[in-house]
């Protein structure tokens, strides 16, 4: 990609993102009525915090600004809980646009300013006014000034300079090496005695802070198509612990609740499963964008007429999704007295952030459940933990009866315990229901390194993305025909998976693609994609990335490595080692988050993005980084002892003799049965 220099022709988009900041005071703009707006967040600072927070916003803007701006800001920190500065939201319509329209010195920073923008696409974020791309507080950016001098930090810089980004806030342009990554973001990274709940309110409402949920603030979330996949295999894997091998899904109910950013893909995975998805929702904007998106079949807002067209959708065993605008609890209680049989059930509403928005209690509307919960915060909380306890005990009912019920990874077990609810084994110590990385994923899916691979075509041109597929099936093709027995329905599921990829229209924003692939399938997948580019069958480079939802990337003892039974699912070793190890490796970009899925102080994650351009340096990069990303992870699950773990890293130290893993001596378990007693 050739510099712009300010001679050359440059569109209006071009000029507005290399002004960075503007240089003349922007008229203020009216807060959209419409939409998706987030929620009113707590009121949570002292009067003097509340003035360093407009005083930390101010110091983006001239001084000659500062009187009119302290005005402004200190009202939207009164109205919406925190300072976004709206005023500066660009006039520009936010998508992915092709590369080549990007004003940048690189192809590595033109990317990732594409993908910048596709989080905060309003077809793909989910309160895009307030940059947050999903999870209700996954945020991009903490304000649109981060987000204006970011662009031009990226048009700007050269392959010798790297951006570090604290949580948000573009610290700068640093001189480095082609060699180093182009961007290094961090989100959320608090001295662990300031990692609680309100630790986020708070700081956060400071605008030193964010929550980045897992790909959000790494830029690499691509809509429901990100979740879609891992979905549509932990649905799969559901229905086949519990049906005879000869039964299929149709027509057989799956019960869950959560339509915003990543939950939005549990209709569409239901459908691909074969099954009748039923998901309740009680945003009506959300469900809508869904519905209109074509991620849920049908719409319904009333109760009575849910349960008719569930009954109706059993007896002729349809493959369906139906969306219900309405709270989960009374969906639950309403199927056990309906005698409505569920097969599986799960939740995926946003726990991680039960007080602000991820949950809302049942008998209140949505407008105001969002009064009580700035006006009110202890008694929304009070109403929250007793909607948990209800919607526990009609589970509870409904697996007594043989419903199968996993926890989705999104704290959900974890609060239901915290609100006193009735969720725990009869050891006190574990919950009676799985998590489905402890029964699906973990084992059959992480432990033999397979995860959420994912790529972008920057073209934009679905032609590329097209041709992304063809190449991805075939590469999958001939490893399936050498692959050993441990991994065939795995890798059945996934060539199943992208041949069906176009037919189930699952592209929202960008021309992106995920697929769960192992160390050797991502390897092979993207020197077959960077010899594409290479030779003009792929017209722009490809964006590599993966979800933090993965075998190495997290560590989160609720859920990516609830599956470690030796006592290290509370240690992050794991993740901090991936980022430092990917960026040395040949990352384009590396980011490491506080929270993500299951909650602030719960869980550290980290991601990569690569970006492939056909180059040699290119194919020598994804070779050392993407193995080393995959098989670090593998290799502390089998220190854990996890057999499957165990197997993967031999057969890779096999293959790949300067591999030279530490393995555990198993141990005899009559030998540990009687130490301790009396």
């Amino acid at each position: 990609m050739k510099e712009i220099s300010m001679a050359s022709t440059l569109t209006n988009f071009q000029v507005e993102i290399l002004k960075g900041i503007p240089e003349n005071f922007p008229s203020k703009k009216v807060y959209p009525k419409t939409g998706n707006p987030a929620p009113k967040r707590k009121d949570i600072l002292s009067k003097e915090e509340k003035k360093l927070a407009v005083q930390n916003a101010l110091r983006y803007f001239p001084k000659d600004w500062h009187a009119e701006l302290a005005k402004e800001f200190a009202s939207e920190l009164i109205s919406y809980g925190r300072i976004y500065m709206h005023r500066f939201k660009p006039e520009y319509q936010m998508y992915a646009r092709p590369i080549s329209e990007y004003p940048a010195k690189t192809k590595q920073a033109a990317a990732i300013m594409l993908m910048i923008q596709n989080n905060l696409d309003p077809a793909v974020a989910q309160h895009p006014e307030e940059l947050i791309t999903y999870g209700g507080n996954g945020a991009v950016f903490q304000n649109w000034a981060q987000y204006l001098l970011t662009m031009k930090y990226l048009a700007e810089m050269t392959e010798e300079q790297t951006l570090h980004i604290y949580s948000g806030h573009p610290m700068g342009l640093f001189p480095s090496s082609k060699e180093a990554p182009r961007v290094i973001v961090t989100n959320g990274m608090m001295i662990p005695n300031y990692s609680k709940p309100d630790d986020w309110e708070k700081f956060n409402a400071l605008g030193v802070t964010q929550y980045g949920q897992m790909t959000a603030g790494s830029y690499m979330y691509i809509g429901p198509q990100g979740i879609v996949h891992g979905t549509a295999i932990t649905v799969m894997n559901a229905f086949r612990k519990v049906l005879k091998k000869d039964e299929t899904p149709n027509g057989r109910v799956f019960l869950t609740a959560g339509l915003g950013g990543m939950s939005g893909a549990q209709p569409k995975a239901g459908n691909i499963a074969g099954c009748i998805t039923v998901c309740a929702e009680v945003n009506p904007e959300a469900a809508k964008k869904r519905h209109q998106q074509g991620w849920v079949d049908e719409l319904l807002t009333d109760l009575s007429g849910l349960v008719e067209r569930t009954k109706k959708a059993i007896d002729k065993k349809e493959v369906v999704s139906l969306a219900y605008v309405g709270n989960i609890v009374e969906v639950w209680e309403q199927f056990y007295e309906e005698g409505i049989f569920i097969h599986l059930g799960s939740d995926q509403t946003s726990l991680h952030n039960p007080w602000a928005g991820g949950y809302y209690p049942v008998g209140l509307s949505f407008e105001k459940a969002n009064e009580m919960m700035a006006e009110n915060p202890s008694e929304f909380k009070k109403q929250v933990q007793e909607s948990l306890r209800r919607q526990i005990n009609a589970i509870n009912k409904h697996t007594a009866k043989g419903t199968y019920f996993f926890d989705y990874g999104n704290a959900f077990l974890l609060e239901v315990s915290r609100a006193g609810g009735n969720v725990m084994a009869k050891n006190n110590i574990d919950f009676r229901y799985p998590s489905y990385v402890q029964d699906i994923l973990g084992p059959m899916c992480f432990d033999y390194g397979f995860g959420p691979f994912r790529w972008v075509c920057t073209s934009g041109n679905p032609k590329d993305l097209q041709k992304t597929d063809a190449i991805a099936l075939k590469i999958m093709q001939q490893i399936k025909a050498e692959a050993p027995e441990e991994i065939q329905q795995q890798m059945q599921d996934n060539i199943t998976w992208i041949s069906e990829a176009e037919q189930n229209q699952l592209v929202v924003g960008s021309q992106a693609r995920i697929l769960y692939a192992d160390a050797e399938g991502r390897s092979k997948i993207a020197e077959a994609f960077n010899n594409a580019i290479a030779n003009g069958e792929i017209t722009a480079p490809v964006v590599l990335g993966r979800d933090h939802h993965d075998v190495s990337g997290t560590d989160s003892p609720f859920r990516e490595t609830s599956n470690i039974y030796d006592g290290s699912k509370f240690t992050a070793d794991m993740a901090i080692h991936n980022v430092i190890g990917d960026s040395f490796r040949g990352a384009t970009w590396v980011s490491i988050h506080n929270g993500g899925g299951v909650g602030w102080g719960e869980v550290i994650n980290g991601g990569f993005g690569m970006v492939l351009d056909g180059s040699e340096e290119a194919s020598r990069r994804l070779k050392s980084m993407l193995f080393y990303d995959v098989n670090n992870g593998i290799s502390r699950r089998s220190w854990a002892r996890n057999k499957e773990a165990l197997f993967a890293i031999k057969r890779e130290m096999k293959r790949t003799p300067n591999l030279k893993v530490t393995l555990p001596h198993l141990v005899e378990s009559d030998i540990l049965d009687h130490l301790f007693d009396a």
